[in-house]
């Protein structure tokens, strides 16, 4: 038992080196960089900003709060940091394992302010942000749960994690057909459930989220209340960087059908949705801020107290 905790810390300390790195290795010099951040800029109107954009769009509802102070988690290029901006906030800072992006996004305008920070022990004070933002970032951690208890120490008000669902709490036959394969034999789920373990090319398996997940993290910390917004994004493919997000376009169109198909599926609960906004609030938010939740399609989910506190 003693040799397993060296062995565990040395995997986490690897796989956020590997991560660190990551960009740097694929894209080692300036130029190669400044590339693909004028590229962010250049691509607007596509169907790969379209696609950004419903991701972005959940945070809306907070939007009316624009001298709240926002933190970027894992916001490689300073995207993330760069629609709040845009947005209005006033004061927003970027964050991510390596700065190297991060500080030509600040000299070409994209952001204002940047830090190198590990999700998992931030140099940050308690309480020091309103708002923490980790968006498609929560699967690439190796120990999610301490970079979420960490954020939850740093923010404020709550935090914002966006990231692909698991949808196996969603799936009522998927779930019959695991819990039975389960009694015959542990191998024989992977035929049914393909995705069950996932990892991506850096190293890291992907670490979904769901629902009841953070409302158990919310109660066990006497947390006041979740938001959560199912939301159907995922259709990127190569080089939607390049076709405009418009009706004329062919491809434009099949993924609006796509999507279109996935978001009514998900509406009667036939399929989970892809991906979920999740707000952990550490304090109640206002009653406008409830209102434009709501109208934004979140789900309030109030957190009673602990009765024995």
């Amino acid at each position: 038992m003693k040799d397993s905790i060296p062995a565990h810390q040395e995997f986490a300390t690897n796989s956020y080196q590997r991560h660190a790195n990551w960009y740097n290795d694929l894209y080692p010099e300036r130029i190669q960089k400044m590339q693909i951040l004028f590229s962010i800029k250049d691509n607007q109107g596509s169907i790969n900003h379209w696609l950004q954009q419903l991701f972005f769009k959940c945070l809306d509802p907070f939007m009316q709060e624009k001298q709240a102070s926002w933190f970027t988690v894992g916001d490689a290029y300073g995207h993330d940091a760069q629609y709040l901006l845009e947005k209005g906030v006033e004061d927003v800072t970027a964050s991510d394992l390596n700065g190297d992006f991060l500080a030509l996004s600040q000299e070409i305008g994209l952001i204002d302010k940047y830090a190198v920070e590990n999700a998992e022990a931030m140099s940050l004070g308690d309480n020091s942000v309103d708002y923490i933002l980790c968006k498609e970032t929560y699967h690439h951690f190796p120990r999610p749960y301490a970079a979420l208890y960490e954020m939850i120490r740093v923010a404020r008000e709550a935090i914002v994690i966006i990231e692909p669902q698991d949808p196996i709490l969603k799936m009522p036959l998927l779930l019959f057909m695991n819990n039975l394969l389960a009694r015959v034999n542990d191998k024989l789920i992977a035929k049914v459930w393909k995705n069950r373990f996932s990892y991506e090319r850096v190293g890291n398996f992907v670490y979904k989220t769901s629902e009841r997940e953070f409302e158990k993290l919310a109660a066990g910390l006497n947390l006041p209340m979740i938001a959560v917004k199912a939301l159907n994004p995922n259709f990127w493919f190569p080089g939607s960087n390049n076709i405009p997000a418009k009706r004329t376009s062919h491809k434009f169109r099949k993924v609006l059908w796509k999507k279109g198909l996935r978001d009514l599926l998900s509406k009667v609960g036939a399929v989970p949705s892809q991906t979920l906004s999740i707000v952990v609030f550490k304090q109640l938010p206002s009653p406008a801020v409830r209102q434009s939740l709501i109208a934004d399609g979140y789900r309030l989910v109030e957190i009673p107290q602990n009765p024995y506190l």
